[in-house]
């Protein structure tokens, strides 16, 4: 067993996040690991619709904007290492853009593997052929019943093709859609030499990856006492230090804004989590009760106890369908009996599209700032002075709802007085992709590690 502690550091929580999170990060935070997390569900069926349209693309591009400026520090620190799943779609033509960065940066011996397997889309109909119907788990119904609407079928792979990619020596792993946690139990496991079957320290690395996989989220955004956060615009991005007996550490780099307490840690633990008591993941299923926090020092907190259980012989698998079209405008209300004008406005909006012959599968009408969003904070008798009127439609017909975005601006001039907010034109027609999550047997999956 190894003797060395490892710090690994997330700085990035979603496509979108702050682009200089990384940077700053790898720059302060005296890491081994460098780890991004680029993909959600949704993130998913919007990458397979790019790679429909374009057969290289499909992965998450703001990785290579990243990494474009990580290259003087790889450079500077040539042991560090980065583990993303900016691959998503398509891991091998972000890994040959990667290639290009490197080798223009002089980093021509820096090496790169991908893991790939976990996108079934291509297999999908030999997968039913034998006999794997992937029942939704939310409802029961058969797969069959969208298999033509389909764009996207991903298991989520777990960490053992990226210990795998790391014994090859890569130093860059980007991987497609594997489990969160597991970009940071990988390096974990290779570096501390920890058995698969020590169940004990596979969940102490699970839920360290699963306390940083969202970035700042552990380090004071979104704490429910924020006020007490030292500058978040500076908030510096999550580490793990994790011991060789499983021993964890969360903190961040010294000087950042934020803040790294029971309290942010506790409330990561619990985000997107079922069952406390068993966590699944391709790795080990997690029991985060037995979990104990303890602040070890100012914005460091340690933890100890994770227990759990094998796991499972499936994979969860995230698919997308195509399933129709929505859009919604605002406008904003204001003057005396704000919220009461708005809700007429929306109103007489559906209306005129009923009598244009278009009524819809669904709609909402809501009165930002009147208690919309936590209903019963305020009551009818309060009149706040301004509201912002959003009305949303869905439909399986696309000109139904074309039709719906061009009935905002008229309201400007025949609605209710204090109507404004107009001025950034029709809102937006999107196409709606539905989640059917899914389990698959394990022996149904091929992950594969390729070195460029």
């Amino acid at each position: 067993m190894s003797k060395k502690t490892i710090r690994i550091g997330n700085g990035c929580g979603f496509w979108g996040d702050n682009i200089d999170a990384p940077i700053l990060l790898a720059e302060q935070g005296q890491l081994a690991y460098l780890t991004l997390e680029y993909l959600a569900e949704l993130t998913m069926s919007i990458l397979a619709a790019q790679k429909q349209r374009d057969p290289q693309a499909g992965y998450a591009g703001d990785f290579l904007d990243v990494l474009e400026r990580l290259v003087p520090i790889l450079v500077a620190q040539p042991n560090l290492k980065i583990i993303t799943n900016a691959g998503g779609i398509n891991p091998t033509s972000c890994a040959q853009r990667a290639r290009t960065i490197l080798d223009r940066g002089g980093l021509k011996d820096c090496r790169i593997a991908t893991v790939s397997g976990d996108d079934l889309l291509p297999r999908l109909d030999e997968l039913l052929a034998a006999g794997h119907a992937c029942i939704n788990l939310d409802t029961g119904a058969p797969l069959t019943s969208v298999r033509d609407r389909i764009v996207s079928a991903n298991a989520y792979l777990g960490a053992v093709p990226i210990v795998s990619a790391l014994e090859r020596g890569a130093r860059i792993v980007i991987t497609g859609r594997v489990a969160d946690a597991s970009l940071t139990l990988a390096p974990a496991v290779h570096e501390l030499h920890w058995p698969w079957d020590d169940v004990g320290k596979l969940c102490a690395g699970t839920v360290a990856g699963h306390l940083i996989e969202c970035g700042a989220q552990a380090t004071g955004g979104l704490w429910c006492n924020w006020q007490d956060a030292p500058d978040l615009a500076d908030v510096g991005y999550p580490i793990a230090e994790i011991d060789p007996d499983g021993t964890v550490r969360i903190t961040k780099p010294h000087g950042t804004g934020g803040a790294v307490n029971i309290e942010t840690v506790s409330e990561q633990l619990l985000y997107e989590v079922g069952d406390p008591a068993a966590y699944l993941t391709p790795d080990v299923t997690a029991d985060f009760t037995t979990v104990k926090l303890r602040q070890k020092a100012e914005d460091v907190v340690q933890l100890t106890g994770a227990r759990g259980k094998p796991a499972t012989s499936t994979y969860k698998v995230s698919i997308a369908y195509r399933d129709g079209f929505t859009s919604s405008g605002t406008l904003l209300v204001a003057g005396p009996q704000a919220p009461l004008k708005a809700k007429r406005c929306g109103e007489m909006l559906l209306d005129r599209l009923k009598r244009a012959g278009f009524e819809f599968e669904r709609s909402n009408i809501e009165c930002l700032g009147a208690g919309a969003a936590i209903p019963g904070v305020i009551t009818a008798k309060e009149d706040p002075p301004e509201v912002m009127l959003r009305v949303a439609v869905y439909d399986s017909r696309k000109n139904a709802v074309e039709r719906f975005t061009k009935e905002f601006a008229p309201l400007v001039t025949s609605g209710l007085p204090g109507v404004s907010g107009y001025t950034t034109g029709r809102p937006p027609v999107r196409e709606v992709f539905a989640y059917w999550p899914t389990l698959i047997d394990k022996n149904a999956v091929t992950p594969e590690v390729h070195e460029w």
